[in-house]
Order: C-alpha cells, then structure tokens, then sequence
C-alpha cells in the first residue's frame, strides 16, 4: 500500500509561482512512475506531466516551459514546478503513483492517488 500526501497549493496572482509537493510511503517509490493530473470544477481529470522511474519526464503541451516535474528518490517525493500561473491553471491538482515504472497520460492506469491540493490563480 502506497500514501502519497500533497502539499504546497495556494492562492497566487497570474504570473507568480508555486510549487508542489507529493511525499509518498513505501520502499518502492524509485521504481514507480509518478504524474500529477489536474481537475478544475465542471472538467474531466487532466494530466499535466508525469516523470518514469529512470527520471524521464514527460509534459503536456499546456504546461511546457512553464512547468517542472521531478522527483527526489531519497526523500520519496516528487514535485512540480509550477511558474507564470495562469488563471486556467486554476484547479485541484493531484499527484499518483504507477507501480509500472512508464508513464501513462490515463488515469486508470495509477493505483495510488493524494487527496488533492488547491491551487487557484487570480487575475
């Protein structure tokens, strides 16, 4: 069983920066594929990056250049980046654990999921 807790959201002007958080337990976080998806009310679930076990990290056009996945293996903990926010960003973002070490853009393909944590970009 794998627990993956989220931190690190907030409230931001567009433009501005934050960044997230996901600490997971467990002895196999290195050799699972992590990604962060978002959800916005009214909206289907969303992946936004994804980072593989041997660290390839993948990004959805929407965020390229602005955001980062990565991961830091030793502290079981993967973040992303998150600069020049935009209003659309606005969402509840959530990170998840595949026990296949490959990313996937689909959600089904994840065990594991966070409880989500807010972020909301103001105009």
């Amino acid at each position: 069983q794998v627990q993956l807790v989220e931190s690190g959201g907030g409230l931001v002007q567009a433009g501005g920066s934050l960044r997230l958080s996901c600490a997971a337990s467990g002895r196999t976080f290195s050799n699972y594929a992590m990604g962060w998806f978002r959800q916005a009310p009214g909206k289907e679930r969303e992946f936004v990056a994804g980072i593989s076990s041997g660290g390839g990290t993948y990004h959805v056009d929407s965020v390229k250049g602005r955001f980062t996945i990565s991961r830091d293996n030793a502290k079981n903990t993967v973040y992303l980046q998150m600069n020049s926010l935009k209003p659309e960003d606005t969402a509840a973002y959530y990170c998840a654990a595949r026990v296949v070490g490959i990313v996937s853009a689909s959600s089904t393909l994840y065990s594991y999921w966070g409880q989500g944590t807010q972020v909301t970009v103001s105009s």
